[in-house]
């Protein structure tokens, strides 16, 4: 498979030991990285053609990962 950008020990390279154990024991943040994550593979096989979408289809999409980010760093910040 080619190379996935924006995947969460990309993003936040050093929080890696935090993300781990975040998603140990918290079940709201596990479930952010997961639908993080799920969304991320999404617009990476729609921007590479694999499931071809509309700019505002992408457009949302790429919104919504902004919101998860960023609430994912505000748990990053915290820990």
């Amino acid at each position: 498979m080619s190379h996935v950008a924006h995947e969460l020990h990309e993003e936040f390279p050093e929080h890696a030991e935090a993300i781990h154990a975040l998603k140990a024991k918290n079940a709201h943040f596990a479930r952010l990285t997961e639908e993080y994550h799920t969304l991320n593979r999404a617009i990476h096989r729609m921007e590479t053609n694999v499931e071809p979408a509309d700019d505002a289809t992408m457009e949302d999409l790429k919104k919504k990962r902004l919101v998860l980010k960023d609430e994912i760093a505000g748990f990053l910040e915290t820990a």
